[in-house]
């Protein structure tokens, strides 16, 4: 609720992953789904069906409707978009990549920011119950690798798998090593698509870590995962199955100085929810709160610019 009303909320774009966001919305207390909007007629009829909610076919005809909206339109069209609704005061999570570039994500973070606007992005991956786990875990990491592959979806061909896949996990990573990114090499190749499809990224970090990342959308199998190592322990992270495994290397006693180092296993608790909704309530909340978003505009602006340069590399 806000203002002792419920929070009035749109959703741009209800393709493979709007439509969920426009699921989510319609089952959370305090919150009112005023309307959706997509070029596609039947995908619109269909939720009209489902929801009985306001049908556009222009996001224009939501403002001044809504307190806050979801943008899960293709790369191409997420600043314009975001920056009308942040201009008219409107609240937005945008979906992954905050924009096409950095100039166009610095201006929408100022907007936002000179505006009072709540802006979230949406990087879901930080709102997996697992990945949530890693902030009591990981400390000084010196080196990690992480996979992300899966089958051609054919969509978001619009942009290369970087900005597709690879960006959950760039964001992951600075997230988790919070230090300046001095060197990056990278190779990638088209597959499928014109855009790169498959690619791998090495970033070396001020603080000495180093991370390895592989993204393909051209692959048999689907991986989602994650692997850090860091003195005297190694944890290995399932984004998919919400899992973590933890290994401590445990040393010999001072009385035994020839016996091998034991290796335990630590048990780590997960909150298991959809990360979606988790995410969404997140964001309403901060809607509700004026509070700044686990993922900020500015969070989002420091992925892509990361990921740009791992796609001049490329």
């Amino acid at each position: 609720m806000k203002n002792g009303h419920p929070i009035r909320v749109g959703v741009v774009g209800v393709g493979y992953v709007g439509q969920h966001h426009a699921r989510i919305y319609s089952e959370m207390t305090g919150v009112e789904l005023v309307g959706v909007v997509d070029i596609d007629e039947t995908r619109l009829q269909e939720l009209g069906t489902r929801y009985r909610i306001q049908l556009c076919r222009d996001y224009r005809e939501l403002l001044g409707r809504v307190d806050a909206v979801s943008v899960a339109v293709p790369t191409l069209a997420h600043y314009s978009i975001t920056k009308e609704f942040l201009e008219r005061g409107v609240d937005v999570l945008v979906e992954k990549p905050i924009a096409q570039s950095l100039a166009q994500a610095d201006e929408l973070v100022g907007i936002a920011k000179a505006d009072d606007r709540i802006f979230q992005v949406g990087h879901i991956e930080r709102f997996n119950g697992a990945v949530k786990a890693l902030e009591s875990i990981v400390r000084s990491p010196g080196f990690i690798e992480c996979h992300r592959l899966g089958p051609f979806a054919h969509r978001n061909t619009d942009v290369d798998v970087v900005l597709d896949l690879m960006i959950h996990d760039i964001d992951i990573v600075l997230n988790l090593i919070k230090s300046p990114v001095v060197a990056v090499t990278a190779v990638g190749v088209p597959v499928i698509s014109d855009q790169v499809d498959i690619a791998n990224a090495r970033l070396q970090f001020e603080s000495g870590c180093v991370a390895n990342l592989t993204a393909s959308r051209v692959s048999v199998e689907r991986v989602r995962r994650v692997r850090i190592f860091q003195r005297d322990t190694f944890i290995s992270l399932d984004y998919s199955q919400q899992e973590i495994a933890v290994y401590h290397r445990i040393p010999a006693a001072d009385s035994d100085a020839e016996a091998p180092p034991t290796i335990v296993k630590e048990e780590i608790p997960i909150d298991k929810a959809e990360p979606l909704r988790v995410e969404l309530e997140s964001f309403i909340e901060c809607v509700r709160t004026r509070k700044r978003p686990l993922v900020s505009g500015e969070d989002g602006r420091d992925a892509l610019k990361v990921a740009s340069q791992i796609m001049e590399k490329l």
